[in-house]
């Protein structure tokens, strides 16, 4: 069994992401006299958060924030915010942009967080939803994909690796990748920079069945 296999092409992302920024727009534009701020819960959603902003077909504002868990443990939803937001939130209309929510407990408390600073009304979006691992309940307002796979690419790590790939892959052994996560390095580059060194291909996710 290969270690990673694409479960979610380029195309694919292209085209959920242009769907929910059409979600997004219709549910946001006319609201209130400021702009929309969006919100990316840094560092995961930053590539999913610039494709989002520029398919909206209303003008947005952007802000940041990093959070961190006070424990490893990842049933304790509690975190700190290491980067606030550097806009208030007072009125406006607000989207949280993620790329994974799981357990739903670090999100949880984070809008608990946002909703005392009286926004007029709080959202969320993320690229992947594993539901299967919901604990909190909460509302995830738009999702690109449903999945309980363990997933690299298109924002989405393991120890700070592959977050610019353009497309997700599904990790078969996520705790052998953790243990030498260079291990699709040399396949997975060696593989980019020849397809994107051919001006014939338009598709960087063509022939790429899975790494072993």
């Amino acid at each position: 069994m290969a270690l990673a296999e694409v479960l979610y092409t380029a195309a694919q992302i292209r085209s959920r992401v242009a769907d929910l920024a059409q979600a997004v727009a219709a549910d946001l534009d006319g609201l209130g006299e400021e702009r929309p701020l969006l919100i990316s819960v840094l560092k995961g959603s930053v590539i999913f958060l610039a494709d989002l902003v520029r398919r909206l077909p209303i003008d947005t504002d952007v802000d940041f924030m990093s959070i961190s868990r006070y424990s490893a443990d990842p049933y304790n939803g509690v975190v700190r915010i290491v980067k606030d937001l550097e806009q208030p939130l007072q009125g406006r209309h607000v989207v949280v942009v993620e790329d994974i929510v799981d357990t739903g407990l670090s999100l949880s408390y984070l809008l608990r967080n946002l909703k005392t600073r009286d926004p007029a009304s709080l959202r969320v979006c993320t690229l992947v939803d594993k539901r299967v691992l919901r604990i909190a309940e909460l509302q995830v307002d738009y999702v690109g994909f449903e999945t309980g796979e363990f997933l690299i690419g298109y924002g989405l790590d393991i120890a700070g690796r592959y977050r610019n790939l353009p497309y997700l892959m599904a990790v078969s052994d996520p705790a052998r990748l953790a243990a030498s996560p260079d291990a699709l390095i040399d396949d997975l580059y060696a593989e980019k920079s020849t397809i994107t060194s051919n001006p014939a291909s338009n598709d960087i996710d063509a022939g790429f069945p899975g790494i072993h």
